[in-house]
């Protein structure tokens, strides 16, 4: 959703439908179309259906299907591959060497330590907007072909009763439960967690099993592992 823009949110649908049918011609095996008011909030039932139907489309409409390389031959299209493997393949290597062992996931473990991913991404992020700012990259609705005042749309809004009813079946839950058997199982996740290279999925399964909720499955963790903080960007 990195793409779509609070300002005109319709333009969104336009967006999306160029991206996925993009992402079809370039041979993806998965495709997720977003919601055109995904910036602005949870999707609503009706930009749900829009942009599954931006699937539908493009599989059933456009024939793009059909071949399984609608644009193979195309010069332009293997130059950008071309460029893009040649900057992953830097990227990879940059990462390698960060490690002390040369493997990549020693190098990621350390550009996370060290905030390098992060800082990457910041860097990123600023040039693209000083390129919005500038007007040197133009964004439809935000720094070219602005209106005077944007219309609202309605975006999802979660009914206060539905949030009571959830609170009530969470304690209903706990009720019911085993509690014993529940802290348990919590306490067997903790010390799993707490041993090197241990499998926790079996110790996850056993506090699901037990009617756990995934807050108290996730406590128990930081209780072990502690909370993770990004490493600040400056």
């Amino acid at each position: 959703g990195v793409s779509l823009t609070a300002q005109q949110p319709d333009n969104n649908i336009v967006r999306t439908a160029v991206e996925a049918l993009a992402a079809v011609l370039g041979g993806t095996n998965s495709l997720h179309t977003n919601a055109l008011d995904e910036v602005l909030a949870l999707p609503s039932e009706k930009a749900a259906q829009i942009a599954l139907r931006t699937q539908q489309v493009i599989a059933d409409e456009t024939g793009v299907a059909n071949v399984a390389d609608p644009l193979g031959g195309s010069w332009y299209v293997e130059q950008l591959t071309d460029e893009l493997e040649a900057q992953a393949e830097a990227i990879f290597a940059k990462v390698r060497d960060m490690g002390t062992d040369g493997t990549m996931t020693c190098g990621i473990l350390r550009g996370i330590e060290d905030g390098w991913f992060m800082g990457e991404i910041a860097e990123a992020a600023f040039a693209l907007q000083s390129e919005y700012d500038s007007r040197e990259r133009i964004l439809v609705g935000v720094n070219e072909y602005v209106d005077a005042g944007d219309e609202e749309i309605p975006t999802l809004r979660i009914d206060p009763e539905l949030e009571r009813k959830q609170r009530d079946r969470l304690a209903a839950a706990r009720a019911r439960r085993d509690s014993v058997a529940v802290e348990g199982t919590l306490a067997a996740l903790r010390a799993a967690a707490a041993r090197p290279r241990a499998n926790l999925m079996p110790a996850l399964l056993d506090c699901a099993r037990a009617h756990a909720s995934e807050g108290e499955i996730v406590r128990a963790l930081q209780d072990v592992f502690g909370t993770y903080t990004e490493t600040p960007v400056f």
